[in-house]
């Protein structure tokens, strides 16, 4: 199964430098049933385009949390053993957990596919949102606005083989 991992630089790095990333549980975003329920008419592109986007906006919560790392979202995918991405079912339909699974095992560097980071020019608007993420989450309209420009910046796709460079 393709999952998304949600990150951020510093975590990358240090990623890159266990070999893994873990421990586990991770939270991560896949194609889900739910999510195929709620994307009612999404091929399988846009489908991954969707779980994609969902952490990216996972990512950026990460920032939010953090103020030190550096401003631009990170989203790694991985092919892990649909075995141990687990979605909630409980959870499923609902707006905030769709495509969330849990990963019961840690991801090893050999099983990424491809790293997602945002371009540099990407940084005011990631940074204001990660600022703002809090008070959209709330209900306030001019903060979800500023979130929602940091969505409008697409994630460049980086092989695994560039994480070096990245770090």
């Amino acid at each position: 199964m393709r999952v998304y991992v949600p990150l951020t630089l510093s975590r990358l790095a240090q990623v890159h430098k266990d070999g893994q990333i873990g421990p586990a549980p991770l939270t991560a975003y896949a194609v889900t049933p739910g999510l195929r329920e709620w994307y009612l008419s999404g091929n399988e592109e846009e489908l991954e385009y969707a779980a994609l986007s969902r952490a990216a906006q996972s990512s950026l919560r990460l920032l939010a949390i953090d103020p030190t790392v550096p401003r631009r979202r990170v989203v790694v995918a991985a092919d892990v053993p649909d075995r141990t991405a687990v979605a909630d079912p409980d959870r499923a339909l609902e707006p905030d957990a769709l495509g969330e699974v849990r990963l019961t095992e840690p991801v090893p560097l050999a099983v990424l596919a491809a790293v997602h980071v945002d371009a540099p020019d990407a940084e005011p608007d990631v940074t204001a949102a990660a600022a703002a993420v809090g008070a959209a989450d709330l209900g306030d309209d001019d903060a979800r606005f500023t979130v929602d420009g940091a969505a409008d910046h697409e994630l460049l796709w980086y092989g695994v083989q560039e994480i070096d460079s990245l770090v």
